[in-house]
């Protein structure tokens, strides 16, 4: 039997090109998952973030911060693993923060954000609400890391949130989307790669940018009236390329470089959003910006 000299079939070179991508838009941006975690069901997941103070739906936001904080994880992210340090930074500091998973699919446990974007931010809409109710309060602000800082733009513009929050805080957000460093190429260049992408991860394909909805998320402008917007960057950043992209343009926008404020910060993607206290403190400052203080090296 002789070998063939045929070049490999066009989905399995579609397969290929997607997993690269896939890691390259997502892999990074998901904490590595706890033994606890990654053997828990989402009752038990629950349950031990309202120990460790989060998730906890007897919170009664305070007159100092009246406002419930929502987590938005990324891409591969979920409710857990995202925030292990920034949900109890807060937390510590008076809030009451929620976290929610999104984006799931079928088969996939743990690992969230790649269904359809618009359809995550309906998820959000639903969870927003369920917070409102359990808190009593008029208005949540969110903070979200990667997807988890663009997608809410779009319940903010079409699903009627701008009436609900009061701030939008986005970690290394892909607001116009991501090129990766070149690497979203493959998905043009090898044939049936965005077919399959599309149809298997769609919450990847609407990353890239130029996507369908990415496009309609942006035009008219990247903001809504009534909502103030931060969004925190890394020059580092590998994954949302190239990082200036993030950046908003519009009223009541402050567009932060973690290097402009700690010339030391390497932080990349995935530190950023999961364990740098430099953007967690501007985070903070984001919140409460009547209490703001200087962000620095030294920051807590």
């Amino acid at each position: 039997m002789t070998m063939s000299t045929h070049r490999a079939p066009s989905w399995r070179r579609a397969a290929t090109a997607v997993s690269a991508l896939a890691l390259a838009l997502g892999a990074v941006t998901a904490a590595t998952p706890t033994a606890a975690a990654a053997t828990a069901t989402p009752a038990t997941a629950t349950n031990a973030t309202v120990s460790a103070g989060w998730n906890d739906y007897s919170c009664k936001p305070s007159a100092a911060h009246p406002r419930p904080v929502v987590l938005v994880h990324g891409t591969l992210g979920n409710s857990v693993d995202n925030w292990l340090a920034l949900a109890p930074y807060l937390v510590a500091r008076g809030y009451c923060v929620f976290s929610l998973d999104y984006g799931q699919l079928p088969g996939v446990p743990l690992f969230h954000g790649l269904g359809p974007i618009d359809k995550s931010a309906e998820q959000l809409s639903a969870y927003v609400d369920r917070v409102l109710a359990a808190t009593g309060a008029e208005k949540a602000d969110l903070v979200g890391h990667s997807q988890g800082g663009m997608m809410p733009r779009y319940y903010l513009k079409f699903l009627g949130g701008a009436a609900k929050v009061n701030a939008l805080v986005g970690i290394a957000p892909d607001n116009h989307g991501t090129d990766v460093n070149g690497l979203t190429r493959l998905v043009d260049q090898i044939p049936g790669a965005k077919k399959y992408l599309e149809s298997q991860a769609p919450g990847l394909s609407d990353q890239i940018v130029g996507s369908d909805f990415l496009n309609r998320l942006n035009e008219g402008g990247d903001t809504v009236p009534g909502v103030r917007y931060t969004v925190i960057a890394t020059k580092y950043d590998e994954v949302v390329t190239p990082y200036k992209s993030q950046f908003l343009n519009g009223p009541n926008v402050r567009n932060v470089l973690v290097q402009d404020l700690c010339p030391t910060d390497f932080a990349e993607h995935l530190v950023i959003g999961l364990a740098d206290r430099v953007a967690f403190h501007e985070a903070a400052n984001a919140l409460d910006p009547a209490h703001a203080t200087p962000t620095t090296c030294s920051s807590r």
